[in-house]
């Protein structure tokens, strides 16, 4: 299978789980999948692979579709909900850095068949989770600032629903995309691939923006089961 076909594959996987998860599990569902795709992101972005024909990460659309996530708990929960996400989120990155530290600092014993293998992995870690920890925690501040920045000037309406989602994940992404992308990767790649790297990233994080505006009208139309038997009301309605 192409990577262009796994590509369009995973972002309709990953936006699609978004909202199952929060369908199944209101609000803890989209915290459980913040703290899945950071995780997993962070393997994942150690991955150079060729999608359309330019150089960029395997790690594009987990990343992307963390701002999925935040925006949904903005739209139904409010400020607060969002950034309890990005706090969830930053946690586990920490934990998941000194954890990937500690399980290389054991000596393997003769019938060890996989240390080299995590040195190729985890050697990266430190530093790929160090400029995810600040790029995330900079841009998903940002998003949540500017997601509520618009709602506030627009009003909480369906009709501005596209200008609030895209107009806050497309900027705080170019941030996330600059801080990340220097701190994980400069002078590890050549430079001409370190900028094609630096570009692509982030055209496909704008291009998982705007594939998941249909997704968050989706996301508003949805009840949690947990909130449908408690007979809950979804946040824009009691603003």
């Amino acid at each position: 299978m192409s990577n262009n076909l796994i590509f369009l594959g995973t972002v309709l996987l990953y936006l699609g789980s978004v909202l199952a998860l929060y369908r199944l599990f209101g609000k803890n569902g989209l915290y459980a999948f913040a703290v899945f795709s950071t995780l997993l992101g962070n393997i994942a972005v150690c991955k150079c692979v060729d999608i359309f024909g330019m150089s960029t990460t395997a790690g594009n659309v987990l990343y992307a579709s963390t701002f999925l996530v935040t925006d949904i708990l903005s739209e139904k929960y409010g400020k607060k909900a969002a950034t309890q996400a990005v706090a969830y989120s930053f946690s586990t990155m920490v934990l998941w850095l000194i954890g990937s530290q500690l399980i290389l600092w054991f000596t393997p014993n003769a019938n060890d068949m996989v240390h080299e293998s995590l040195q190729v992995v985890f050697g990266l870690v430190p530093r790929v989770t160090l400029g995810s920890l600040l790029g995330f925690a900079c841009s998903q501040t940002i998003d949540v600032f500017l997601y509520h920045f618009i709602w506030n000037r627009t009003g909480n309406g369906r009709s501005m629903l596209w200008l609030r989602n895209n107009g806050s994940t497309l900027t705080s992404q170019a941030i996330d995309t600059v801080i990340f992308t220097f701190l994980a990767f400069w002078g590890v790649y050549p430079t001409p691939v370190f900028f094609s790297i630096l570009l692509t990233t982030y055209l496909f994080k704008a291009l998982v923006a705007l594939l998941d505006t249909p997704f968050m009208y989706w996301a508003r139309r949805i009840t949690p089961r947990a909130e449908e038997n408690a007979g809950g009301t979804p946040a824009y309605e009691r603003i």
